[in-house]
């Protein structure tokens, strides 16, 4: 007889998902977190592309949004998986560059994705770019500066993503990221508010 599936870790994500009975057995797929996952806040999660193999896991989560942060055109299966567990996609095209050849990250669409990330409305979401470190890095970082988290603590958690690939030129931008703009869209107290130390 197989054991009880759909377990809950302490962080209270799944760790097992019930995929069917073969032959009297339950059969189990180990649920797949994306590239780089992590939770930013309740309601508001981080990661690198969705493969499908991503896709139970997702679905564990209830996503109402997903935060694209890439240009390119978002793969026909993530799109029906979208469709499927009616999640909205918004996407910010934003080009990926390395340095030296500098990182020219437009504030005005980074400016507009914190406003889809603040809006509790949108969430439970999922921000996301193709490997989680540097986009992402950055949307969340402002998000940070916005919770009233110091700079020294906003670079550590973009270095935990970013490792060796870390930017200065992404550090850059986040440490002169005005956000005045955006502070009357900071959601009522305890919502998105920041467990950190700052």
């Amino acid at each position: 007889m197989g054991r009880p599936l759909n377990g809950r870790r302490a962080d209270g994500l799944p760790s097992v998902v019930d995929i069917g009975c073969v032959a009297g057995e339950m059969e189990e797929e180990v649920v797949a977190r994306p590239l780089n996952f992590a939770v930013v806040e309740t309601g508001v999660f981080r990661s690198g592309f969705p493969e499908a193999g991503n896709f139970s896991f997702l679905r564990s989560l209830r996503l109402r949004s997903v935060v694209y942060l890439c240009p390119e055109p978002y793969p026909e299966a993530n799109l029906e998986f979208l469709e499927d567990n009616g999640i909205r996609l918004f996407q910010f095209g934003i080009e990926g560059h390395k340095e030296p050849f500098g990182n020219n990250i437009p504030e005005e669409m980074i400016r507009e994705a914190l406003k889809v990330v603040l809006d509790v409305r949108n969430h439970p979401l999922l921000i996301h770019c193709n490997r989680g470190k540097h986009r992402t890095g950055c949307v969340v970082g402002c998000l940070r500066k916005l919770q009233k988290w110091c700079l020294s603590s906003v670079f550590d958690e973009y270095h935990r993503f970013a490792a060796a690939k870390a930017r200065v030129s992404d550090q850059r931008f986040m440490e002169l990221f005005d956000i005045t703009s955006l502070k009357h869209l900071s959601p009522p107290f305890g919502l998105l508010k920041s467990s950190a130390v700052a």
